[in-house]
């Protein structure tokens, strides 16, 4: 057996993995370009010469991504299909985590949240708050809408400049809620607010309003456990955010070691299951 690539076809940026017969990740690429079509071939020919993957060692090429609509052809010659991004969302987090029972959490333009209870990998919904949200509203109020930049300002910024906490409106903690808990998001932001503070008010607002979806999602179900992938994930603010909301209430947020690639393994996964 060869080795299956799989491929999260974006519409600026492409996401590619390959998958050997033992099951071991390799090299994981990202590549970023005008189009899904020009970035799905410079990926791909990227990924073969860096890897020394020769055209006859690739058994299956497996398409995901809303980008995988523009591609209707063989990839050079190759056999290619395509997977549910869905479910390859499932497929990916389960790799990498190994969980059975989660939530999937996929920040990208904006959210969708898929549920996997064994091999049940169900998409329940979603938000539309994700890095689309950020890069627009950075755009507006920051002139910029390079996400680094973003969150290289926030990491300067002072989130009671911008939110209102529990301990600006009560004396003491609520039932459940720590004084530094958010009570009302950008309800404190003044006029002259600096660049710093917006950028992480931002950050904060849709990294929390994505945690709150998700953990209202999973009311009814029992699972405590979500699986956060895509690009959000690398964010530094994740490991700020996301904890503080694991404490206030009880969840488990995990961001795996190949967040943002989880899609493009589980596309590779999908042909294995599918065999």
């Amino acid at each position: 057996m060869g080795i299956v690539i799989g491929i999260d076809v974006g519409i600026s940026t492409t996401k590619i993995v390959g998958i050997n017969k033992d099951g071991i990740v390799i090299s994981p690429l990202r590549i970023k370009a005008t189009d899904p079509i020009t970035s799905l071939y410079g990926a791909f020919g990227k990924y073969l010469y860096d890897n020394k993957i020769s055209l006859n060692e690739v058994e299956q090429v497996m398409l995901t991504g809303v980008g995988a609509a523009y591609i209707n052809t063989p990839i050079y010659g190759l056999p290619t299909n395509k997977a549910e991004e869905f479910i390859a969302d499932g497929l990916g987090a389960r790799y990498e985590t190994d969980l059975e029972r989660m939530i999937v959490v996929s920040m990208g333009t904006g959210t969708s949240l898929v549920r996997c209870d064994g091999d049940n990998i169900k998409h329940i919904g979603g938000i539309g708050i994700g890095g689309g949200t950020l890069q627009g509203l950075s755009r507006i109020l920051l002139k910029t809408d390079d996400i680094k930049q973003v969150s290289t300002l926030a990491m300067q910024g002072d989130i009671s400049n911008i939110n209102v906490l529990i301990g600006d409106i009560s004396a003491q903690p609520l039932p459940g809620l720590p004084m530094d808990a958010t009570a009302s998001l950008f309800g404190n932001a003044k006029s002259n607010a600096s660049r710093e503070d917006i950028a992480l008010g931002l950050i904060c607002m849709v990294l929390q309003s994505i945690g709150s979806g998700t953990i209202l999602s999973s009311l009814g179900s029992g699972i405590k456990e979500f699986v956060l992938i895509g690009n959000l994930t690398l964010l530094p603010q994740c490991k700020e955010v996301f904890p503080a909301m694991e404490r206030l209430y009880h969840v488990r947020f995990r961001i795996p070691k190949n967040s943002e690639f989880c899609t493009a393994i589980g596309a590779a996964l999908y042909y294995f299951e599918r065999k």
